[in-house]
């Protein structure tokens, strides 16, 4: 084992990376909030400002995907798909059935110049994640309550705020509403079959309400749907904590490109466009587990510095001071003042589990065990 091999496998180096990510947040969203005075004045420069500080926090992330476990990512699509990657507004529909899909999404933002203005329909509990929500508050996020009698306006308004939107935004769609797992599948099938819908084999029933609204909302703003079904190589089910201890896996992703006039404008239209889409996703995943590969061409865009520099920067900025203070506090000799250190080391700990806690499949939400059975 190399000794950046050995240094990957090591609690405290994972606690140090934590850390940055953690206090550069708080900083983060400490300039965020100071943006605020700049919505009443000037909304474009305050949207523009928030995407690039949005964009130094979630590279971070990235940075550990691209350069700390090396993972590679596959694009299968066409060349004249590819050309439009960056240089559009779109909504992706993404199948969630990984820990890391969310991660594996923005590495594809970032490639192609748009991480900082991503977007995402959310469930509201995440506004309340430090770091996480409060950075996707500012980005104008629309949250929601998975309650479409109670979503439905704030859903339509927050969607409708992006028609103006000054940088490309990429607004991801998990048409599912939640992490796949079995019981989730077993129960969401009984409602396929009692509603003569098809059977879905790797995916859930779709929730077709925030969909067609996304579209009915985005028209004359969005240019087309990316439907992206992804999957890991050697049937790997990978980890962020996979990812901390530096494992490389292999992520493909198939790309269709739809432009957006192809979608029905009637919503019920809409709704069996999309359950058709999924069965095309499932047959997708049959075809990628019998035969290793998605069809298409195959694409690797290239993995850029700017997420490597932003890391190092933050950790030049953060970790220098942080050193001389342990240092200080050890050479201090008092047992109160060290005791009181690793309390907090201990606290802080615990702090960056319960937020890498909320990628994992084991701890999501219980959405989607009993939710199926009630009518949309």
């Amino acid at each position: 084992m190399g000794l950046l091999a050995f240094l990957k496998t090591q609690f405290v180096v994972h606690l140090l990376i934590g850390f940055v990510f953690v206090v550069s947040g708080l900083i983060i969203n400490s300039i965020q909030l100071c943006t605020l005075v700049l919505w009443p004045v000037n909304k474009q420069l305050y949207r523009r400002l928030n995407c690039r500080l949005a964009y130094s926090l979630w590279s971070q992330l990235v940075m550990l995907l691209e350069w700390w476990s090396c993972t590679e990512c596959t694009l299968f699509t066409d060349q004249a798909t590819v050309g439009h990657f960056g240089k559009e507004h779109v909504v992706i529909i993404l199948n969630h059935n990984f820990e890391i899909d969310f991660l594996c999404g923005w590495t594809m933002c970032e490639r192609f110049g748009v991480l900082g203005s991503s977007k995402v329909l959310a469930k509201r509990e995440l506004l309340y994640v430090p770091l996480i929500g409060w950075t996707w508050y500012f980005l104008e996020i629309v949250f929601c309550k998975r309650k479409w009698e109670e979503d439905r306006e704030a859903v339509i308004k927050g969607l409708r705020r992006l028609a103006d939107y000054p940088e490309y935004v990429w607004f991801l769609l998990y048409c599912e509403g939640t992490r796949f797992t079995e019981k989730k599948h077993r129960v969401s099938m009984e409602v396929a079959a009692s509603k003569g819908l098809p059977v879905l084999k790797y995916h859930l029933l779709p929730r077709t309400k925030g969909f067609t609204t996304a579209v009915q909302c985005l028209r004359g703003t969005v240019a087309a749907v990316y439907d992206v079904t992804l999957n890991f190589r050697g049937n790997k089910n990978p980890s962020l904590l996979g990812i901390l201890y530096g494992k490389k896996y292999e992520a493909d992703m198939c790309v269709r490109r739809f432009p957006l006039e192809e979608i029905p404008l009637d919503e019920k239209e809409a709704a069996q466009w999309l359950h058709k889409l999924y069965q095309e996703k499932d047959a997708l995943q049959e075809m990628y587990n019998q035969k290793g590969v998605f069809p298409g061409e195959q694409f690797k865009p290239a993995r850029r510095p700017w997420t490597l520099l932003n890391f190092l920067f933050w950790a030049t900025l953060l970790l220098s001071p942080l050193f001389s203070f342990v240092l200080g506090v050890f050479a201090s000799g008092s047992p109160l003042l060290i005791l009181t250190f690793l309390g907090f080391v201990g606290a802080a700990s615990f702090g960056v589990r319960r937020l890498i806690g909320v990628t994992e499949i084991e701890k999501g939400s219980s959405y989607g065990n009993q939710e199926f059975k009630k009518k949309e």
